[in-house]
This record gives structure tokens, C-alpha cells and sequence, in this order.
């Protein structure tokens, strides 16, 4: 059995909320205005025509990688399954696209208890009043969360990311666009940018960076969001390209993603993509699974020292 390249064209454009709005109503959950999950795998979000799987750390763009990578279905036996229901296809294409807004909680007038966190987590003071000063963190007044905020060109918030400061709650806010993950661009022509997987992992790198005698100000610095492994070689995360298309000056690529095979493999599929347009270093954190466990290991080290 075969496909035709109309037929798999189909299927790809159809995203993976419609196709479980018919095909899988009842295991549809909605969790914000903009974002749902299924009852099946709570951990599988879905928000702004993507979706990932986070415990699984996987994800992808339509429905089509839903039913293979989360159903186990065949190539062949997804598309056609796809192309099969006039009823998806049509309430498809006649869905109007409407640009969603970024849904920012209430916030608080300071940010002690999100301070008082990060601090715990080892990021330097001068860091976190760098991040808050210029409209990059915020805590929210109803849980007293992290609110880390990246902006589109123009200085708009595009792209909010939650982090507990009591438990592993996290998640993006409603409407977030991935294309503005929080970033660190302090030289507007750099021609160097560290990638990290999460938000902690940069302001821990960037902390590391301001102990020593190094002039860290002069390159960028941009969280991922999360990043996963797909299928296509050449598939890039979203926040890296969007930077790349703003960044013609750009030579350099630094990854410093986790020591766990989810980073391993990203970073290896990132170099593989990009190997013949910049310079690629991979550089994981010396100890530990990130680079938050390296420095905290790092601040021991010295305490131990000073003894």
C-alpha cells in the first residue's frame, strides 16, 4: 500500500487540536484559553499549532506526527487515516486563524519570593535585578511563580514561561509563542549564542560566566523552551531559527543542553542541521545533569575551599 504526495500533504496540514476535536473528543482536556491536553497523557500539551509530550520529550507540528510518534502508527496507515475523514478536512480549512495574545497572570509589585528562589538556586543577584529591570521577570500574585517573559523585536511580550518556586510546577503561558523563548540578546550584533534547554540552565551559565574574567556581555544567550528530537534531520527548534533570521551576523552556535540522552540527541541533530552554516560547539555542563547542578556543585566546591 502506498501514498500519494497530495495525500501526504494533506494530512500534514491538519493540526493535532482538530483532529482530536473529531476523532478523539473524549480524550480532550482543556487546561487555559488557549491550551489543552489529553486525558491520556496529561503531560501531552497542546498550544499555538504545537505540541510536546513532556515526559516523553517529545513533540511535533500536526497530527500526523501524533499518531506516529504517541499511537504507533505507521506512515502509511496515518496519512491515509487522515485523508479518510472529509469532516477534519473540512473543518480544517475553513477554521480561521486568529493571532492569540499572550495571557500574562497578575503580578506582583516586587519579586521577593521569586529573588529569594533563584537565589536558592545559585543565580547571581546582579542577574536576577538585570532580568527583572528590564521586563524579563516578573512573580505572579496568585502563586508567587517565576514569570520569565521573552519579546518579539519591538520589545512586546511574545513568550511567558511559569517555573514554582515551591514545587516542579512549569509550564509556558497561554498564547506563548515559541519563536520568542526568553533570551538574553545584550549585543544586538553578536556573532556568537549559547543555546540552553531551559531558563535556569541560562541564568546558571550566565552566573558561572560573571565569576570569572570574561567579557560574557559580549555574546547572546536563549533558552529553547525544552527541546526534543524529531525524525527530520534538518528540523530545528523554533526559538533558534527565529534568532538566526534576526541574526545575520551570527558565526557561532555554543549548545550546552543537558548530560541525558534527550540533550545528547538534540544537540547532535542541531549540529547535524547546521554544521555547514556556522561553527558548532557543544559544551554540557562539566558536572552534574545541567547547568544549574554544575553550578550549585561549583558553589559547594568554593564554600569547601573557604573553610
Amino acid at each position: 500500500m502506498w501514498v500519494t504526495s497530495e495525500q501526504i500533504e494533506s494530512a500534514r496540514q491538519i493540526d493535532l487540536l482538530t483532529y482530536l476535536e473529531n476523532y478523539e473528543p473524549d480524550n480532550l482536556k482543556k487546561i487555559g484559553t488557549e491550551t489543552y491536553c489529553t486525558k491520556e497523557h496529561d503531560s501531552l500539551k497542546i498550544s499555538n499549532g504545537m505540541w510536546h509530550w513532556f515526559s516523553r520529550h517529545i513533540g511535533g507540528k500536526n497530527a500526523l506526527d501524533y499518531l506516529m510518534k504517541v499511537k504507533g502508527y505507521s506512515f502509511t496507515d496515518a496519512v491515509l487515516l487522515l485523508n479518510n475523514s472529509a469532516t477534519v478536512l473540512q473543518k480544517f480549512k475553513s477554521k480561521p486563524e486568529t493571532a492569540k495574545e499572550l495571557e500574562i497572570p497578575e503580578l506582583c509589585s516586587d519579586i521577593k519570593r521569586v529573588r529569594k528562589y533563584l537565589s536558592g538556586r545559585g543565580i547571581d543577584s546582579k542577574v536576577i535585578e538585570y532580568c527583572n529591570r528590564n521586563g524579563m521577570l516578573f512573580e505572579d500574585a496568585a502563586y508567587h511563580n517565576c514569570v520569565f517573559i521573552g519579546k518579539d523585536e519591538n520589545g512586546i511580550p511574545k513568550y511567558g514561561a511559569l517555573r514554582s518556586t515551591t514545587s516542579d510546577f512549569k509550564r509556558d503561558l497561554d498564547g506563548s509563542d515559541k519563536r520568542y523563548s526568553f533570551r538574553l540578546e545584550i549585543n544586538r550584533k553578536a556573532e556568537s549564542v549559547h543555546l540552553f534547554e531551559s531558563v535556569i540552565d541560562l541564568l546558571s551559565y550566565v552566573t558561572i560566566e560573571t565569576k570569572k574574567d570574561t567579557a560574557w556581555y559580549k555574546n547572546d544567550y536563549l533558552s529553547l523552551g525544552g527541546v526534543y528530537a524529531t525524525d527530520k534531520k534538518q528540523d530545528i527548534p523554533l526559538a533558534l531559527n527565529s534568532y538566526i533570521e534576526r541574526n545575520p551576523d551570527l558565526k557561532t552556535i555554543y549548545i550546552h543542553f543537558d548530560n541525558d540522552e534527550i540533550g545528547r540527541k538534540a544537540s547532535m541533530q542541531i549540529k547535524e542541521a547546521l554544521k555547514d552554516r556556522y561553527e558548532i560547539i557543544d559544551e554540557p555542563p562539566e558536572s552534574g545533569k545541567d547547568y544549574n547542578d554544575h553550578l550549585l556543585n561549583e558553589i559547594r566546591k568554593r564554600k569547601e575551599q573557604e573553610r
